[in-house]
């Protein structure tokens, strides 16, 4: 596998070599979508009209949170706990899902949607959804390598971009 390493923090085992860069373009792409969508065409969102924003901002805002939330979590307790070796995380927003950064961003995206029912936004997201899963995929077969049973015991309790209930 063509993986990428943080060689600054030893202790992880690598990501997919375009996970980032991938991220960034998406990003980008979802940004000038929504924003061309919802503020200046206005050519998927007639549905605002049908939703109060008295509805679609509180929901907005916490997803916002929520995604915030996780997103910080994930990130501390992988760049902000210092190891010896590297271990399966099991701590804080990975006892929820397996990568919560990934549900942050995805959360992120979610409530900028729900804030202005962009569709044309809504149906991109759907496309970034597959690439999180690609990617979040991909990486599991880097832990799967290097956890072995350990990780695969975690996977089977933690859901991997959604919690299991």
């Amino acid at each position: 596998m063509s993986s990428r390493k943080h060689t600054d923090h030893p202790h992880l085992t690598g990501e997919h070599r375009w996970g980032d860069t991938g991220q960034i373009i998406l990003l980008i792409l979802f940004l000038v979508i929504w924003i061309s969508d919802s503020f200046a065409f206005h050519y998927s969102t007639f549905l605002t009209d049908k939703i109060s924003n008295v509805v679609r901002m509180p929901l907005s805002g916490v997803i916002f949170i929520a995604g915030l939330l996780l997103a910080t979590g994930g990130m501390k307790a992988v760049f902000g706990t210092e190891r010896a070796e590297p271990v399966v995380i099991r701590t804080g927003a990975f006892r929820i899902v397996r990568h919560p950064i990934y549900l942050g961003a995805l959360l992120f995206y979610l409530s900028g949607i729900i804030a202005t029912l962009s569709i044309a936004a809504a149906i991109f997201w759907i496309g970034i959804i597959g690439f999180y899963f690609y990617i979040s995929r991909y990486e599991e077969q880097l832990l799967i390598e290097e956890f072995g049973d350990d990780y695969l015991k975690y996977k089977t309790r933690v859901g991997m971009l959604f919690p299991k209930f």
